[in-house]
Formats: C-alpha cells, structure tokens, sequence
C-alpha cells in the first residue's frame, strides 16, 4: 500500500515541528521503527515516504511542508493536473519552459523571445516556477529598455538569481528518488546552464565553441552550486539562524561577520564556499580583519571571529564542512595591570552621583544598581509587576538561563512605592526611558538612559579615562562591582554575591522559583549593603 497524497502533505508539514528537538540518534531510530513497522503490516514499503520522512528529520521545520508539497505533488504520487494555463510557457520536448515576447524595437538587441527551461514535465509545478522566471525575464527586457543600467549591476543581478535557482535546484538534486529522477533534474540543471552562457561568440582552434567569459563563469559556478560540488558560505546560514535562540544584536553580530569573509573573499580573489575556506584562509582573514572592521580592539574583533566559529562548529555538527577552523582562534587581549582595568566606584565618587543635580529618575536608576548589583538594561525594563512582594524579577541578562530574583533594599522601598503608585502591573517602572521607537533597532532600552548617565557623571566630575582604553575605567557597570565589593566586605558568602548580581557560577541559582533559605540569604546579603554617608543631601 503506497501512503495518499494528504498523508504525505501532513508529513511534511507536521514531522519537522514534532521532532526538531529530537536529536539525530533519536530520530534515526524513529525512522528505522516506522519503516519495520510499515514493513509488517502493509507488506509494501513506499520508499519515497521513508526518504521523505529522512528529509523532513534532516531539515526539519520549515522545510516540511516544502518538501510535503514537493513530493507530495510529484509524479508517481498523484497524475500531473489538467489544468489548461499555458500563459508564458510552452513545451519543449518532454518538459515546459518559459517564453516571452520581446518588444519589437528591443528584437534586434535580444531576438524575437526570450526563453528559459524550467526542467519538469509537471504542467501544474511549471505554473508554480514559472513566475521567478517571468519577473527576470522581464528585468532583461527592462534592461535592455533602460541602457543606462551599467553591465555590471545587471550582471550582478544575474548573477543572484543564478545562485538562488541553483539553491532551489540542488534541493531538488538532494531528494530525488532514484537515477531517472536525479537525471532529470540534473536535466534541468544543464539546461539552466546553457542558457546562462548564452550562444557562442566564437569557434576555437580545436572547433570548440568559446562563450563570453563572464557568463560562462557564471554558468560553471552555477553547475558547481546545483550539483552541490560547492556550498556558498551562507548557503545554510538562514537555517542556522533560525535554529539559534540568540538577542536581535547577537543575530546581527552574525550577519555581519558573515559579511566580513565575504567581502575578504571578493577582495582577495578566494572563491567564496565553503570548500575553500581552509585554515590557512582563516589565518589571512584574521589578519586583514582589522581593516575590514575599521577598529583594532581585541574584544571588538573576537566578537566576530567567535560568531563565524559558531556557525562553523554548526556546519561541523551537520557534516558540511570538516573542521571548524575557526576554533581556538582569538586576538589576544593586551595585559592589564590592576590600575587599568575598569573598577567599582570609591565612596567619593558615590557620594558625588548620588549628591549631584540628576533628575529624580536618574537618581532613583543610580540607587538601585547600587544597591541590587543589576545591569543597567535590567533596571530600565521593569515593570510594577516585576516589583512585588519586597522582590525585584529581573528579566535575563547575558547567559542567564531565566528571570532573576533580587530582594529589594529597604532604602529602595519608598522609590518602589512611589513608581509602582496608581499603576498597573504592565506599567513601567521607568517611563521616562520608552526604549527606541523602531521595531527593528538593535538598541537596548536602556540605551539612552547610558548616554545621559555618561554625561552626568561627568558633569560631576566622576571619570577615569586612560591613554589607550576604549572607554573610561568607571561606568554604570561600577555600580555592579561597588555592590559585590561592598558584600564581600560586609562577610557575605562568595556564592551568595553571584547569585545575587547574576554572575556565571555553579551552585545556588535564584530563579523565580527560589524559596527559602536561598532566598532568605540573599535578603541578608542585599541589606548588608549600605550606601555611604550622604547627610549632605537634603531629603
């Protein structure tokens, strides 16, 4: 019994979103139970259902119901459909393509028609691809209308349909059933190929036909990428993205690393695939990466480097490159000696930002970093909810797995009281800073309230600036280190202070399901924390 068409379309669409968080061991015994299973009861094993179901586990969601369709649709599932809709298409032998028009005053330029194979003998998948093909096409004629576009910039243009059309193709290479299927999708591959180099412009000396070079490299380059002998680097860098739980910054950290080697490769002759990156390539690349970024620091510069090793050890996992040789490859950092390094505030400079002429909302912002240890983001994002039962829930910060609790100060008490007051528990604590006004800005809330925190402090006279150092010694994160030093003074527990402030650590966690004892030290260790003297300030 062969599955139904709506059976292989549910597949498709379900298994990926089902499974994808199965590992790959699990899901090859999920596939080798269900193809014994099917064996015993139906006595003959569609093939094409288990490669399908193989697929759906390799590429998970949202290729299921891509494929699902593919192969749902494909021929020997279902009878290819009456449908009568030629527009545009024509058959060309066994298979369709298509053909338009060429305006009469643009056919001395590019002939009566333009044509294009779309390498299937499916009338109703035709109607599907035919549209891409329709829109280039149309950009050719357009070209061609307007002469003022540079050859190069329609070369480049042709040049990403390409590689997006031998994407597409290779997929199909990837799950064809069979040699007659793969032949005739490497059919097509050929045919896309030829019309790429476009008609010879002359015959060599050994009667071979000669082609212009610039499409015929781009015709080689195509048959390298739809044959999968070559990977572009960012080939399968959507899926690993869609499969990273990374920050919207993270993610454009990513994407601009990815950037960086490709715009190295272009300029440094280097075939841009996978397959010719090797670790000597990632050695050059290192070296010419300052100049490609425009900064020289080492944690600018590894941020960058540590992303592609990301991506690389994906690849890695998946089979598709053999090593990540990116791995273990850093700029190293230059050697600090203690009076360099970035420091907690002295109790002068407290006294100094919490004496000075801030505004009340800097002033309340100052005193509860001082006095909970948080980050700066953290604080500006709390809401009248996240304030409750004498207990700060900070949202996640940096590698933090969860929301984090933090006992609220008794010298914070009055400041909560005053902000949470005729709110609602979505209201913000801190509506003076609304966060940035684009959706997609990169910027934390909090990102302002950074800017104007700078200026004050100094204003007031608080700053540490040293020759050579990206930024001053003391920032709002010296709130953060003022708190630790200040518990670890007053005797507290080392595990209690990470816990705290939400340090990497192993041992005590206070997540929102932190009760009792746990909970009960981090009240001591937040109350042994006291501000300096600040008798100066009137109240």
């Amino acid at each position: 019994m062969m599955p139904s068409p709506q059976l292989v379309l549910i597949t498709g669409s379900c298994l990926g979103t089902h499974f994808s968080h199965c590992d790959g061991k699990q899901l090859n015994l999920l596939v080798n139970f269900s193809r014994q299973w099917w064996s015993r009861r139906e006595g003959n094993l569609s093939t094409s259902f288990f490669v399908l179901f193989q697929i759906v586990v390799e590429f998970q969601w949202p290729l299921g119901l891509s494929l699902g369709t593919f192969l749902g649709t494909h021929r020997g599932f279902m009878p290819a459909p009456s449908s009568a809709d030629t527009k545009y298409l024509e058959a060309h032998g066994s298979k369709w393509r298509v053909v338009m028009n060429v305006p009469r005053k643009l056919q001395g330029k590019l002939g009566t028609k333009l044509k294009r194979p779309l390498g299937t003998d499916s009338l109703s998948a035709a109607n599907r691809l035919k549209w891409e093909v329709v829109a280039e096409l149309k950009a050719v004629i357009l070209q061609a209308q307007r002469p003022d576009m540079s050859k190069e910039a329609a070369f480049a243009n042709a040049r990403v349909k390409a590689m997006e059309e031998a994407r597409r193709l290779s997929l199909q290479r990837l799950v064809a059933f069979g040699t007659d299927q793969r032949e005739r999708v490497d059919d097509a591959i050929e045919d896309y190929a030829e019309a790429l180099a476009g008609d010879p412009v002359e015959t060599g000396d050994h009667g071979h036909p000669v082609y212009e070079t610039e499409r015929d490299t781009l015709a080689m380059e195509f048959l390298a990428v739809a044959k999968g002998k070559r990977t572009p680097i960012d080939f399968h860098h959507s899926k690993y993205m869609s499969a990273s739980q990374v920050k919207a910054r993270t993610a454009a950290d990513d994407k601009r690393a990815l950037k960086y080697l490709k715009d190295w490769c272009e300029a440094n002759g280097v075939p841009p695939y996978l397959q010719a990156i090797s670790k000597r390539e990632a050695v050059r690349f290192c070296d010419d990466l300052p100049g490609l970024v425009g900064k020289s620091h080492p944690a600018t510069l590894n941020k960058y480097i540590g992303r592609l090793s990301v991506y690389w050890g994906w690849l890695e996992g998946r089979h598709e490159v053999d090593a990540n040789i990116w791995r273990g490859r850093r700029f190293k950092m230059p050697l600090q000696t203690t009076d360099e390094r970035e420091r907690p505030f002295t109790d002068g400079e407290m006294r100094k930002l919490l004496l000075g002429p801030a505004t009340e909302a800097m002033h309340d912002v100052m005193r509860i970093g001082a006095l909970t240890g948080a980050r700066l983001d953290a604080i500006v994002c709390l809401k009248v909810k996240d304030c409750q039962n004498d207990t700060f829930t900070f949202k996640p910060q940096k590698k933090e797995p969860g929301r984090r609790l933090c006992p609220i100060h008794p010298d914070l008490a009055l400041i909560i009281a005053r902000r949470s007051e005729g709110k609602q528990d979505m209201d913000d604590i801190f509506p003076e800073w609304p966060g940035p006004k684009k959706l997609d800005s990169l910027r934390e809330r909090s990102f302002k309230t950074s800017n104007q925190f700078t200026d004050y402090r100094r204003d007031v006279g608080v700053d540490d600036q040293r020759e050579g150092k990206r930024r001053s010694l003391v920032n709002f994160h010296s709130f953060r280190r003022w708190f630790a030093t200040k518990a670890e003074q007053a005797g507290q527990p080392e595990n209690i202070i990470a816990a705290v402030i939400g340090h990497k650590r192993n041992g005590i966690t206070l997540g929102v399901y932190s009760a009792g004892p746990a909970l009960e030290q981090a009240r001591q260790c937040v109350e042994a924390v006291k501000l300096p003297d600040l008798t100066e300030r009137q109240p």
